[in-house]
């Protein structure tokens, strides 16, 4: 069987995110990757991982009609553990090569233990985890889940006169890029064979994940956008700027959006769209991290916290501190003051949230101010405290307004993308 499709990608500075629509423009994959600093790799990457979704979505009603979803729920788990795996042996391998590098003879028993010791303890934990019901949400990517896990044990069996925790964080550094720039969809079939043996799946079952991966998809276009688009190997004519893709993709999942605020990694961009998601307006700071996802990193980095603490700790303050800059490079310096001063982390980091907030603002009034719908997008909508505190904003300067905010919101460039090879195919 082959599926005719198309494919947007937005290339940007932290992640990047790619989306297919099939022939009648309905969206059929999403996959998504950190952008670090191989963009050609990354663009792979993310498509490699929409294809993988893809190739579930086909598995959905076959498997659901046979078995039911919680079957293909757990089918879905089971394959990002043994994706989880490969990836934990792959850095295995990495590790002990790149700690061999150079040394005469080869590593010492101590060092191959100590990497040893550190992989056997993540696996082990993702395996536990796989059997819990309700596991605790963490990142979705391998870094950010398994990095948190290595510097841990690392400090545990860490030597400081022998194989101390700085070689053991050093050696991850050096190969995680690596590990985490390799296609996921390579080795789809056994990893998807060896998830199925996991869970015990049944005859029908097994039947449409031989339908899945024997399906061929028929690429008849594909679009590339982000802060990185002109690394991504399209044609010119197939580039198009993110704030056309942001303004069709956010017009294209909620129909009455008139204004758009995209907070990414790198730059933030407040965009004006007519009924049919043309761009009229717009207003975009792309100069400086300050305010966007660059910026809430850095404050996660100065504060030992995974950047998907930040939201719901924030939320937890009773006291909004105010903070004087959000210069990334100042950050920093006013963080440790205020923590010196005796202000709680929740207070400060309320107060930052409402600074980013006030800058977001600042270029929506520029752009044209807020209509009614707006719609926020970029990985910063998924921050509960931002959209809190865009929310209060937004009240206090315009009134009531409807403000839209997708789960999927991250993928709001790659899907006006794909709209655009869409329409170039048809």
């Amino acid at each position: 069987m082959s599926i005719v499709c198309v494919v947007g990608t937005d290339l940007g500075s932290t992640t990047t995110k790619s989306v297919i629509l099939d022939e009648k423009g309905d969206i059929i994959g999403r996959g998504i990757t950190n952008s670090r600093s191989d963009y050609d790799r990354a663009a792979q990457v993310s498509r490699s991982e929409a294809f993988i979704t893809a190739r579930f979505n086909l598995l959905q009603k076959e498997v659901e009609q046979a078995a039911g979803p919680e079957v293909l729920k757990r089918l879905l788990i089971a394959f990002r553990l043994e994706q989880t795996l490969a990836q934990l042996d792959r850095l295995h391998n990495l590790v002990k090569g790149a700690a061999a590098f150079g040394v005469p003879g080869g590593l010492s028993g101590a060092a191959n233990e100590a990497i040893d010791e550190i992989i056997s303890r993540i696996r082990k934990a993702e395996l536990e985890r796989f059997d819990e019901v309700n596991p605790d949400k963490r990142s979705d990517f391998f870094r950010d889940a398994v990095g948190s896990a290595w510097s841990s044990i690392a400090e545990e069996i860490g030597d400081p006169n022998g194989v101390n925790y700085d070689m053991l964080l050093g050696l991850y550094d050096k190969c995680i890029i690596q590990v985490e720039n390799e296609p996921l969809a390579l080795g789809f079939g056994d990893h998807i064979d060896n998830a199925l043996e996991r869970i015990g799946g049944s005859a029908e079952v097994t039947l449409g994940v031989k339908h899945a991966v024997e399906t061929d998809f028929d690429v008849r276009g594909e679009v590339g956008t982000g802060y990185g688009r002109q690394r991504l190997p399209f044609p010119k004519e197939m580039i198009r700027s993110e704030i056309l893709c942001h303004g069709l993709g956010a017009s294209n999942m909620f129909g009455g959006t008139r204004t758009v605020l995209d907070i990414g990694g790198q730059d933030t961009k407040a965009i004006q769209v007519d009924s049919a998601g043309i761009v009229t307006s717009f207003q975009m700071n792309d100069r400086c991290a300050a305010g966007c996802g660059r910026y809430l990193g850095y404050i996660a980095d100065e504060m030992n916290m995974g950047l998907h603490e930040l939201g719901p700790l924030a939320q937890k303050s009773t006291h909004t501190v105010k903070i004087n800059s959000t210069c990334t490079v100042f950050a920093g310096a006013e963080l440790r003051e205020r923590l010196s001063l005796g202000d709680k982390r929740e207070d400060i980091l309320a107060g930052l949230h409402r600074a980013i907030m006030l800058r977001a603002m600042s270029l929506l009034a520029r752009s044209g101010g807020v209509d009614d719908e707006f719609t926020f997008t970029g990985g910063v909508a998924n921050n509960p405290a931002a959209v809190a505190a865009l929310k209060l904003l937004v009240a206090e300067n315009y009134g009531d307004k409807t403000l839209n905010i997708s789960p999927d919101s991250i993928y709001t460039g790659a899907l006006g993308g794909a709209i655009f090879a869409h329409r170039s195919a048809n």
